[in-house]
Protein backbone atom coordinates (compact mmCIF):
# COMPACT_ATOMS: atom_id res chain seq x y z
CA UNK A 1 0.00 0.00 0.00
CA UNK A 2 1.20 3.31 -0.74
CA UNK A 3 -1.60 5.56 1.23
CA UNK A 4 0.01 9.49 0.52
CA UNK A 5 -1.11 13.02 1.71
CA UNK A 6 -1.06 15.84 -0.13
CA UNK A 7 -2.99 19.73 -0.40
CA UNK A 8 -3.18 19.05 3.53
CA UNK A 9 -5.23 15.81 2.89
CA UNK A 10 -5.48 13.64 5.33
CA UNK A 11 -5.05 9.55 5.37
CA UNK A 12 -7.84 7.89 4.71
CA UNK A 13 -9.88 6.55 7.84
CA UNK A 14 -8.36 2.74 8.90
CA UNK A 15 -12.01 1.00 8.12
CA UNK A 16 -11.33 2.41 4.34
CA UNK A 17 -7.82 1.86 3.81
CA UNK A 18 -8.49 -1.77 5.16
CA UNK A 19 -11.93 -2.10 2.65
CA UNK A 20 -9.31 -0.75 -0.36
CA UNK A 21 -6.78 -2.91 0.46
CA UNK A 22 -8.99 -6.03 0.87
CA UNK A 23 -10.29 -5.13 -2.85
CA UNK A 24 -6.65 -5.12 -4.09
CA UNK A 25 -6.53 -8.84 -2.79
CA UNK A 26 -10.05 -9.99 -3.72
CA UNK A 27 -8.81 -9.11 -7.40
CA UNK A 28 -11.27 -5.74 -7.47
CA UNK A 29 -8.65 -3.76 -9.04
CA UNK A 30 -4.97 -3.55 -9.14
CA UNK A 31 -4.74 -0.40 -7.80
CA UNK A 32 -7.29 2.67 -6.61
CA UNK A 33 -6.76 6.21 -5.51
CA UNK A 34 -9.64 7.35 -3.57
CA UNK A 35 -10.84 11.19 -2.88
CA UNK A 36 -13.01 12.76 -0.26
CA UNK A 37 -13.87 16.13 0.28
CA UNK A 38 -16.82 16.50 3.01
CA UNK A 39 -18.16 20.21 3.91
CA UNK A 40 -17.87 24.02 2.80
CA UNK A 41 -14.96 25.74 2.29
CA UNK A 42 -13.70 27.14 5.66
CA UNK A 43 -14.72 24.10 7.61
CA UNK A 44 -13.70 21.52 4.59
CA UNK A 45 -11.82 18.18 5.41
CA UNK A 46 -9.92 16.21 2.52
CA UNK A 47 -8.82 12.79 2.91
CA UNK A 48 -6.55 11.15 0.44
CA UNK A 49 -5.40 7.43 -0.23
CA UNK A 50 -2.89 5.63 -3.05
CA UNK A 51 -3.06 1.98 -3.17
CA UNK A 52 -1.31 -1.35 -4.95
CA UNK A 53 -0.34 -1.03 -8.26
CA UNK A 54 -0.65 0.75 -11.71
CA UNK A 55 0.40 -1.85 -13.58
CA UNK A 56 0.99 -5.80 -13.07
CA UNK A 57 1.91 -6.82 -16.69
CA UNK A 58 4.78 -6.94 -18.09
CA UNK A 59 6.19 -5.76 -14.65
CA UNK A 60 4.43 -4.17 -11.04
CA UNK A 61 4.67 -0.82 -10.64
CA UNK A 62 3.42 1.10 -8.04
CA UNK A 63 0.24 3.57 -8.19
CA UNK A 64 1.48 6.93 -6.85
CA UNK A 65 -0.15 10.36 -5.87
CA UNK A 66 0.65 11.37 -9.42
CA UNK A 67 -0.51 8.66 -11.47
CA UNK A 68 -3.32 9.53 -14.31
CA UNK A 69 -6.21 7.04 -15.15
CA UNK A 70 -8.00 6.35 -18.06
CA UNK A 71 -11.27 8.33 -17.19
CA UNK A 72 -13.54 6.47 -19.45
CA UNK A 73 -16.67 7.76 -19.39
CA UNK A 74 -16.17 10.15 -16.83
CA UNK A 75 -15.16 11.75 -20.15
CA UNK A 76 -18.86 12.51 -20.46
CA UNK A 77 -19.66 14.62 -17.88
CA UNK A 78 -16.80 15.67 -16.98
CA UNK A 79 -15.93 17.11 -20.84
CA UNK A 80 -18.42 16.53 -23.32
CA UNK A 81 -21.18 17.56 -21.11
CA UNK A 82 -19.69 20.96 -19.60
CA UNK A 83 -18.70 21.66 -22.79
CA UNK A 84 -22.24 21.95 -23.97
CA UNK A 85 -23.03 24.03 -20.89
CA UNK A 86 -20.57 26.17 -22.29
CA UNK A 87 -21.99 26.36 -25.54
CA UNK A 88 -25.60 27.12 -24.14
CA UNK A 89 -24.25 30.04 -22.26
CA UNK A 90 -22.71 31.59 -25.42
CA UNK A 91 -26.17 31.47 -26.51
CA UNK A 92 -25.39 28.77 -29.44
CA UNK A 93 -27.39 25.88 -28.54
CA UNK A 94 -30.28 25.25 -26.44
CA UNK A 95 -31.94 22.14 -25.51
CA UNK A 96 -34.45 22.34 -27.83
CA UNK A 97 -32.25 22.62 -30.69
CA UNK A 98 -32.44 19.28 -33.04
CA UNK A 99 -29.67 17.29 -35.00
CA UNK A 100 -30.11 18.92 -37.89
CA UNK A 101 -29.48 21.93 -36.49
CA UNK A 102 -27.03 21.23 -33.89
CA UNK A 103 -24.69 19.08 -36.64
CA UNK A 104 -25.67 21.67 -39.43
CA UNK A 105 -26.11 19.12 -41.86
CA UNK A 106 -29.65 16.92 -43.00
CA UNK A 107 -30.29 13.72 -41.19
CA UNK A 108 -32.54 10.85 -41.34
CA UNK A 109 -35.96 11.47 -40.83
CA UNK A 110 -36.60 9.13 -38.34
CA UNK A 111 -33.35 12.01 -36.13
CA UNK A 112 -35.14 14.79 -36.94
CA UNK A 113 -36.43 15.43 -34.16
CA UNK A 114 -33.78 14.15 -31.94
CA UNK A 115 -32.66 17.37 -29.46
CA UNK A 116 -29.77 18.20 -27.38
CA UNK A 117 -31.76 17.66 -23.91
CA UNK A 118 -32.76 13.93 -25.41
CA UNK A 119 -28.71 13.53 -26.19
CA UNK A 120 -28.28 14.47 -22.54
CA UNK A 121 -30.33 12.16 -21.17
CA UNK A 122 -29.61 9.27 -22.86
CA UNK A 123 -33.13 8.86 -24.33
CA UNK A 124 -32.39 10.02 -27.72
CA UNK A 125 -33.48 6.29 -29.09
CA UNK A 126 -30.19 5.58 -30.46
CA UNK A 127 -28.53 2.06 -29.37
CA UNK A 128 -25.99 2.06 -26.48
CA UNK A 129 -22.88 0.91 -28.32
CA UNK A 130 -21.65 0.01 -31.70
CA UNK A 131 -18.39 -1.62 -32.71
CA UNK A 132 -17.34 0.72 -35.45
CA UNK A 133 -13.43 0.42 -35.03
CA UNK A 134 -14.11 -2.93 -36.44
CA UNK A 135 -14.69 -1.15 -40.28
CA UNK A 136 -12.83 2.15 -39.27
CA UNK A 137 -9.45 0.67 -38.55
CA UNK A 138 -8.80 0.21 -42.36
CA UNK A 139 -10.16 3.63 -43.12
CA UNK A 140 -7.04 6.34 -43.38
CA UNK A 141 -7.44 8.31 -40.18
CA UNK A 142 -8.79 11.69 -42.19
CA UNK A 143 -11.95 10.20 -42.94
CA UNK A 144 -12.90 8.30 -39.71
CA UNK A 145 -14.65 11.24 -38.36
CA UNK A 146 -17.12 11.61 -40.86
CA UNK A 147 -17.38 7.88 -41.56
CA UNK A 148 -18.06 7.74 -37.68
CA UNK A 149 -20.72 10.02 -37.82
CA UNK A 150 -22.25 8.55 -41.11
CA UNK A 151 -22.28 5.17 -39.36
CA UNK A 152 -24.26 6.55 -36.26
CA UNK A 153 -26.65 8.54 -38.41
CA UNK A 154 -27.67 5.05 -40.20
CA UNK A 155 -28.42 3.22 -37.24
CA UNK A 156 -32.07 2.37 -36.76
CA UNK A 157 -33.78 3.47 -33.96
CA UNK A 158 -33.97 1.25 -30.79
CA UNK A 159 -36.71 3.32 -29.60
CA UNK A 160 -38.35 6.61 -30.14
CA UNK A 161 -36.82 9.63 -29.09
CA UNK A 162 -37.89 10.74 -25.38
CA UNK A 163 -39.52 7.30 -24.81
CA UNK A 164 -36.95 4.98 -23.18
CA UNK A 165 -33.92 5.69 -21.39
CA UNK A 166 -30.76 4.05 -22.70
CA UNK A 167 -27.39 4.50 -22.09
CA UNK A 168 -25.81 5.33 -25.05
CA UNK A 169 -22.25 5.93 -26.52
CA UNK A 170 -23.59 6.92 -29.62
CA UNK A 171 -25.28 9.74 -28.29
CA UNK A 172 -22.41 10.97 -26.70
CA UNK A 173 -20.41 10.69 -29.64
CA UNK A 174 -22.86 12.96 -31.72
CA UNK A 175 -22.13 15.06 -28.71
CA UNK A 176 -18.53 15.50 -29.23
CA UNK A 177 -19.09 16.40 -33.05
CA UNK A 178 -21.71 18.94 -31.81
CA UNK A 179 -19.25 20.81 -29.61
CA UNK A 180 -16.80 20.67 -32.70
CA UNK A 181 -19.09 21.74 -35.09
CA UNK A 182 -20.68 24.65 -32.80
CA UNK A 183 -17.64 25.97 -31.22
CA UNK A 184 -15.03 25.52 -34.51
CA UNK A 185 -12.09 24.17 -32.53
CA UNK A 186 -12.01 20.17 -31.60
CA UNK A 187 -13.02 18.80 -28.32
CA UNK A 188 -10.25 18.59 -26.55
CA UNK A 189 -8.75 21.98 -27.35
CA UNK A 190 -12.36 23.43 -26.96
CA UNK A 191 -12.72 21.79 -22.79
CA UNK A 192 -9.04 22.63 -22.06
CA UNK A 193 -9.42 26.45 -23.28
CA UNK A 194 -12.98 26.94 -21.84
CA UNK A 195 -13.11 24.74 -18.98
CA UNK A 196 -9.81 23.31 -17.73
CA UNK A 197 -7.44 25.92 -17.91
CA UNK A 198 -9.70 28.43 -15.36
CA UNK A 199 -9.38 26.28 -12.74
CA UNK A 200 -5.49 25.54 -13.58
CA UNK A 201 -6.20 22.04 -14.34
CA UNK A 202 -5.15 21.56 -18.22
CA UNK A 203 -1.80 20.11 -17.08
CA UNK A 204 -3.52 17.20 -15.30
CA UNK A 205 -6.81 16.73 -16.47
CA UNK A 206 -6.24 15.97 -20.41
CA UNK A 207 -7.46 14.25 -23.99
CA UNK A 208 -4.49 13.08 -25.54
CA UNK A 209 -4.64 12.76 -29.34
CA UNK A 210 -2.72 9.00 -29.69
CA UNK A 211 -0.40 10.54 -32.82
CA UNK A 212 0.84 13.11 -29.49
CA UNK A 213 2.06 10.17 -27.55
CA UNK A 214 1.84 9.69 -23.50
CA UNK A 215 3.71 13.31 -21.94
CA UNK A 216 7.12 12.93 -20.95
CA UNK A 217 7.49 12.53 -17.42
CA UNK A 218 4.10 11.85 -16.26
CA UNK A 219 3.50 8.18 -15.22
CA UNK A 220 -0.24 6.75 -16.15
CA UNK A 221 -2.00 3.56 -14.88
CA UNK A 222 -2.15 0.22 -17.22
CA UNK A 223 -5.25 -0.43 -18.54
CA UNK A 224 -6.51 -4.08 -20.46
CA UNK A 225 -4.08 -6.20 -22.78
CA UNK A 226 -6.34 -5.26 -25.24
CA UNK A 227 -6.90 -8.16 -28.47
CA UNK A 228 -7.16 -6.22 -30.87
CA UNK A 229 -4.42 -3.85 -30.75
CA UNK A 230 -2.38 -6.78 -28.54
CA UNK A 231 -0.48 -4.95 -26.42
CA UNK A 232 -1.05 -3.60 -22.72
CA UNK A 233 -2.48 -0.46 -23.17
CA UNK A 234 -0.72 2.57 -21.31
CA UNK A 235 -1.22 6.32 -21.85
CA UNK A 236 -3.75 5.30 -25.07
CA UNK A 237 -7.48 5.22 -24.69
CA UNK A 238 -8.87 1.85 -23.87
CA UNK A 239 -12.49 2.78 -25.77
CA UNK A 240 -12.05 1.43 -29.06
CA UNK A 241 -14.16 3.52 -31.09
CA UNK A 242 -12.09 6.30 -29.09
CA UNK A 243 -9.31 4.59 -29.70
CA UNK A 244 -9.94 4.81 -33.43
CA UNK A 245 -11.05 8.64 -33.60
CA UNK A 246 -7.24 9.15 -32.90
CA UNK A 247 -7.82 9.27 -28.85
CA UNK A 248 -10.34 12.37 -29.00
CA UNK A 249 -14.61 11.61 -28.84
CA UNK A 250 -17.37 13.02 -27.13
CA UNK A 251 -17.89 9.46 -25.23
CA UNK A 252 -14.43 8.39 -23.50
CA UNK A 253 -10.87 9.68 -24.32
CA UNK A 254 -10.25 11.93 -21.15
CA UNK A 255 -7.35 10.90 -18.64
CA UNK A 256 -6.21 12.76 -15.11
CA UNK A 257 -4.62 12.16 -11.62
CA UNK A 258 -7.05 11.89 -8.50
CA UNK A 259 -5.98 15.83 -7.78
CA UNK A 260 -7.62 16.87 -10.83
CA UNK A 261 -10.61 15.07 -10.65
CA UNK A 262 -11.17 15.74 -6.71
CA UNK A 263 -10.86 19.92 -7.64
CA UNK A 264 -13.28 19.68 -10.46
CA UNK A 265 -15.81 17.81 -8.79
CA UNK A 266 -15.53 20.24 -5.82
CA UNK A 267 -15.54 23.57 -7.85
CA UNK A 268 -18.97 21.51 -9.57
CA UNK A 269 -20.18 21.55 -5.51
CA UNK A 270 -18.86 24.69 -4.87
CA UNK A 271 -21.02 26.25 -7.87
CA UNK A 272 -24.16 23.81 -7.07
CA UNK A 273 -23.75 25.91 -3.59
CA UNK A 274 -23.52 29.36 -5.23
CA UNK A 275 -20.24 29.47 -2.84
CA UNK A 276 -17.98 29.98 -6.35
CA UNK A 277 -18.50 30.67 -10.13
CA UNK A 278 -16.78 28.78 -13.37
CA UNK A 279 -16.56 31.66 -15.91
CA UNK A 280 -17.76 29.09 -18.67
CA UNK A 281 -21.36 28.97 -17.70
CA UNK A 282 -23.78 30.16 -14.71
CA UNK A 283 -24.73 28.42 -11.65
CA UNK A 284 -28.27 28.15 -12.45
CA UNK A 285 -27.35 26.51 -15.86
CA UNK A 286 -25.37 24.01 -14.09
CA UNK A 287 -28.14 23.37 -11.33
CA UNK A 288 -30.76 22.45 -14.51
CA UNK A 289 -28.00 20.00 -15.53
CA UNK A 290 -27.71 18.59 -12.37
CA UNK A 291 -31.85 18.03 -11.83
CA UNK A 292 -33.02 14.51 -12.60
CA UNK A 293 -34.62 14.81 -16.44
CA UNK A 294 -38.32 14.13 -16.54
CA UNK A 295 -38.56 13.22 -20.45
CA UNK A 296 -38.59 9.11 -19.42
CA UNK A 297 -40.64 8.40 -16.07
CA UNK A 298 -38.19 6.08 -13.60
CA UNK A 299 -35.27 7.02 -15.42
CA UNK A 300 -32.26 8.16 -13.02
CA UNK A 301 -30.29 10.55 -16.01
CA UNK A 302 -30.14 14.40 -15.11
CA UNK A 303 -28.32 16.05 -18.06
CA UNK A 304 -25.03 14.50 -18.65
CA UNK A 305 -25.11 12.97 -15.08
CA UNK A 306 -26.62 9.97 -13.02
CA UNK A 307 -28.18 10.20 -10.25
CA UNK A 308 -28.67 7.33 -7.66
CA UNK A 309 -31.05 4.71 -8.68
CA UNK A 310 -33.71 3.74 -6.27
CA UNK A 311 -32.43 0.45 -5.47
CA UNK A 312 -28.92 -1.33 -6.57
CA UNK A 313 -27.19 1.93 -7.02
CA UNK A 314 -23.76 1.80 -7.40
CA UNK A 315 -23.12 5.10 -5.31
CA UNK A 316 -24.53 2.83 -1.97
CA UNK A 317 -28.16 3.04 -0.16
CA UNK A 318 -27.02 6.17 1.85
CA UNK A 319 -26.20 9.16 -0.91
CA UNK A 320 -29.26 11.82 -1.48
CA UNK A 321 -31.46 10.47 -4.17
CA UNK A 322 -30.25 14.36 -5.38
CA UNK A 323 -27.20 13.56 -6.16
CA UNK A 324 -24.86 13.18 -9.28
CA UNK A 325 -22.22 10.89 -10.36
CA UNK A 326 -21.18 8.98 -13.33
CA UNK A 327 -19.08 5.71 -13.31
CA UNK A 328 -16.50 5.10 -16.21
CA UNK A 329 -15.83 1.33 -17.43
CA UNK A 330 -12.00 1.37 -16.75
CA UNK A 331 -13.01 1.71 -12.61
CA UNK A 332 -13.55 5.13 -12.17
CA UNK A 333 -16.72 7.04 -10.74
CA UNK A 334 -17.18 10.37 -8.76
CA UNK A 335 -20.42 10.70 -6.69
CA UNK A 336 -21.19 14.66 -5.26
CA UNK A 337 -23.77 14.66 -2.65
CA UNK A 338 -24.99 18.26 -2.22
CA UNK A 339 -26.76 17.38 1.44
CA UNK A 340 -23.70 16.40 2.98
CA UNK A 341 -21.41 18.83 1.12
CA UNK A 342 -19.68 15.64 0.26
CA UNK A 343 -17.88 14.57 -2.59
CA UNK A 344 -16.60 11.09 -3.43
CA UNK A 345 -13.80 10.39 -6.39
CA UNK A 346 -12.78 6.52 -6.49
CA UNK A 347 -10.53 5.90 -9.69
CA UNK A 348 -8.80 2.55 -10.76
CA UNK A 349 -7.65 0.34 -12.95
CA UNK A 350 -10.12 -2.63 -12.71
CA UNK A 351 -9.57 -3.66 -16.30
CA UNK A 352 -6.11 -4.24 -16.27
CA UNK A 353 -5.08 -6.53 -17.66
CA UNK A 354 -8.62 -7.91 -18.37
CA UNK A 355 -11.74 -6.05 -19.56
CA UNK A 356 -13.55 -9.05 -17.93
CA UNK A 357 -13.07 -8.16 -14.57
CA UNK A 358 -16.20 -6.90 -13.34
CA UNK A 359 -16.23 -7.56 -9.73
CA UNK A 360 -16.12 -3.71 -8.65
CA UNK A 361 -19.88 -3.89 -9.43
CA UNK A 362 -20.60 -5.24 -6.06
CA UNK A 363 -17.23 -3.21 -4.75
CA UNK A 364 -18.26 0.17 -5.18
CA UNK A 365 -21.78 0.18 -3.16
CA UNK A 366 -19.92 -1.63 -0.27
CA UNK A 367 -17.68 1.17 -0.94
CA UNK A 368 -19.36 4.24 -0.72
CA UNK A 369 -22.01 2.56 2.40
CA UNK A 370 -18.47 2.53 4.58
CA UNK A 371 -17.56 6.02 3.30
CA UNK A 372 -20.83 7.17 4.90
CA UNK A 373 -21.03 5.00 7.54
CA UNK A 374 -17.19 5.97 8.61
CA UNK A 375 -17.39 9.71 7.91
CA UNK A 376 -20.73 10.93 8.05
CA UNK A 377 -22.62 9.02 10.97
Amino acid sequence: MNNGKENSAELLPEPLSRLLTEGIKEGVFPGAAVGIVCGPPGARKQWQGFYGQRQLVPQPLPLTVDTSFDLASLSKPLATTMAIMALMEDGLLSLQSTLPELLGRDVPTDKKSINLRQLLAHCSGLVGHRPYFLHLQDIALASRKEEMLHSILSESLVAAPGKKAIYSDLGFMLLGFIVAEKSGLSLDRFVREKIYQPLSLEENMFFRALEMGWPQGKVVAATEECPWRSRVLQGEVSDDNSHVLGGVAGQAGLFADLAAVLTLTTHLLDCWQDRAVHPAFANDLLKSFFTKDGTVIGSSWALGFDTPSPQGSCAGKYFHPTSVGHLGFSGTSFWIDPSRDLVVVLLSNRIHPSRDNNKIKEFRPRFHDAVIEVLCS
